[in-house]
């Protein structure tokens, strides 16, 4: 192998191995359809003002909406919410079917007992080759109830004690 060339295989099976905490963005699309997805890059930007970021891929089924949509809530999910994980991990056409979620008062798609959620405003779609990094300032939230961390690592989500 060329030094120069990236090793593919070794940078994706690195990142499986990262576990990373588990988090759902949702929106409305222009049509008003709600949108979400998991998230395993979001990140605290800045305390004051509040500003979250997360990354996304521009094939994914959802950048349209996050493309052009000004709001979007965030939700921190905990091990309990394993299940919703993997609904808003499948296939976006089952993602809202079911009582799972609410419409917030702003309009947002709010999922329900997660440990944490927070709605915002986008102020910045950063374009990284075929991703792109999104900025958030967070304006509101709740903060449900405590529970053990979920992660995901090898492809699956998981509680810290389940990794072997």
């Amino acid at each position: 192998m060329n030094s120069m060339q990236p090793d593919l295989d070794a940078f994706k099976a690195a990142f499986r191995r990262h576990a990373a905490g588990v988090a759902v963005i949702t929106a409305r699309d222009t049509a008003g359809v709600p949108v979400g997805f998991t998230a395993t890059s979001l990140a605290s930007l800045a305390a004051v003002p509040p500003l979250a970021t997360f990354n996304m891929a521009k094939s994914a089924s959802s950048w349209p909406a996050i493309a052009s949509t000004e709001r979007v809530a965030i939700h921190m999910l905990g091990a309990r919410n394993r299940r919703l994980a993997e609904i808003m991990s499948g296939d976006h056409a089952a993602r809202f079917i079911g009582d799972h979620w609410h419409e917030g008062e702003s309009g947002l798609p709010i999922l329900d007992g997660v440990t944490t959620w927070m709605t915002g405003r986008i102020i910045e779609r950063l374009s990284v080759h075929n991703s792109a990094v999104v900025v958030v300032q967070i304006e509101g939230g709740e903060i449900g109830p405590d529970d053990e961390p979920l992660i995901y690592h090898e492809r699956r989500y998981v509680r810290p004690g389940d990794i072997a």
